[in-house]
């Protein structure tokens, strides 16, 4: 039953309910009305009323249903979905809806897989020209600079060591940004590895205390899934060194039933919800890269907890 033929339905039913009580009921209508009269007919046309909006109510709820889904609907959380019940254009409706979110989310992901694709390319190209380029220039004069100190009197030697020094820090960070950009150790040695080195990092930096559990079991994973892991886990570091005012972090990564579970908690401020800016976002979008899902909870105790659980199987898109 269409729309318009649901809500003319309800108004029948209303409007044949009046007119049986009008011809059955022990009542009439004096000329001019009497008070007693014209009581019982507001008050039939107050019943009358009532039960059409609540019959309305009833009939429209699933338009309700669907306005709400429409107003709370977000792509990065997948498979929200209304039940086609009953029948005719409003089901129809809900179905085409639903079928326009599927279509969405598809393409979400599709778009968004090409963008962290190409952005994961661009990283490896700058992080390639800045070792390849930038880092052996700095590596060119440093060596420069130590056999010109080996020849100058003490005290240019020490001016030149001085140089050295600083050169050897640009260095370093040039290295450093360069496993930020593109993680040689994830290729080289894997995952465990890789997030080992970056929490070693992370605590050399910040100071933090960082506690690593990783489990020895874990199952062989995808180049793809091992990169997200990676980058939320680095995400999720930058995001406690910002914000959380923490003092101690945890980074875990399990074994589940059908893949592997990363967590990283830390003992800050907290969260009451988390705020959807463009770092949480990217890492939700890494997460349907590979068919994971990322929650983003407060701790059992304080700070904030973030959760990645990535499946095995590579999600087709």
């Amino acid at each position: 039953m269409s729309l318009f033929w649901r809500i003319f339905a309800l108004n029948a039913v209303v409007l044949g309910a009046a007119t049986a009580l009008l011809l059955w009921a022990p009542v009439t209508v004096s000329v001019p009305v009497l008070l007693t009269e014209a009581v019982i007919l507001v008050g039939g046309l107050a019943v009358m009323l009532v039960a059409n909006a609540a019959l309305l109510r009833l009939g429209l709820a699933p338009l309700d249903r669907l306005t709400k889904l429409m107003t709370t609907v977000d792509l990065l959380r997948p498979g929200q979905r209304l039940p086609a019940s009953g029948g005719g254009g409003v089901a129809e409706l809900i179905r085409t809806f639903n079928a326009m979110l599927e279509r969405l989310e598809q393409e979400r992901a599709a778009s968004s897989a090409r963008a962290l694709l190409a952005q994961e390319g661009e990283r490896r190209r700058i992080a390639q020209e800045l070792h390849d380029e930038v880092g052996q220039s700095m590596t060119a004069i440093l060596l420069g600079l130590k056999r010109s100190a080996d020849d100058v009197p003490e005290p240019q030697r020490r001016e030149l060591q001085e140089l050295q020094e600083i050169t050897r820090e640009s260095l370093d960070e040039v290295r450093r940004l360069v496993r930020r950009l593109r993680p040689g150790v994830l290729d080289d040695l894997g995952l465990i590895s890789a997030l080992t080195s970056l929490s070693e990092d992370f605590a050399t930096h910040t100071g933090l205390l960082v506690t690593r559990r990783f489990d020895t079991d874990l199952p062989p994973l995808a180049p793809e899934t091992e990169l997200v892991l990676y980058r939320v886990a680095q995400e999720s570091l930058t995001n406690v060194a910002r914000h959380a005012d923490a003092g101690r972090v945890t980074v875990a990564l399990r074994r589940a039933d059908d893949g592997v579970v990363l967590t990283v908690t830390d003992d800050g401020s907290g969260i009451e919800a988390p705020r959807e800016g463009a770092g949480i976002r990217g890492m939700r979008e890494r997460a349907l890269l590979v068919g994971g899902s990322l929650d983003i909870t407060p701790a059992p105790r304080a700070g904030t907890r973030v959760q990645l659980t990535a499946p095995l199987a590579r999600k087709q898109l």
